[in-house]
């Protein structure tokens, strides 16, 4: 003798149109994902020193020292910029 459920097809359909129902239903969260703001020095191209026409030894120094100087501060910039990206993305994927 075998058991028999007599309302086994009715409940596979109520499970059935139950997950259908959720998987088709857009996320409860209103929230839009955090933003950072971009700090206005990452978001500024870089200056670079250019030597003038007629180019002396001491316009090569000061050149040098210059242009040294603006790629240090270019770099610290970009790795603002990189830092803030990085933790908006990090944000956004621990919200819900």
């Amino acid at each position: 003798m075998t058991l028999t459920c007599r309302f086994r097809l009715t409940v596979s359909i109520v499970c059935a149109l139950t997950m259908t129902n959720c998987a088709a239903s857009r996320p409860t969260s209103a929230d839009a994902p955090p933003r950072l703001t971009l700090p206005e020095t990452a978001a500024r191209p870089c200056d670079l020193y250019r030597l003038p026409d007629g180019a002396t030894l001491a316009d090569l120094e000061i050149g040098y020292v210059t242009r040294g100087a603006q790629l240090v501060a270019c770099d610290a910039a970009r790795r603002l910029a990189v830092e803030t990206l990085k933790a908006e993305r990090a944000a956004q994927a621990v919200s819900p």
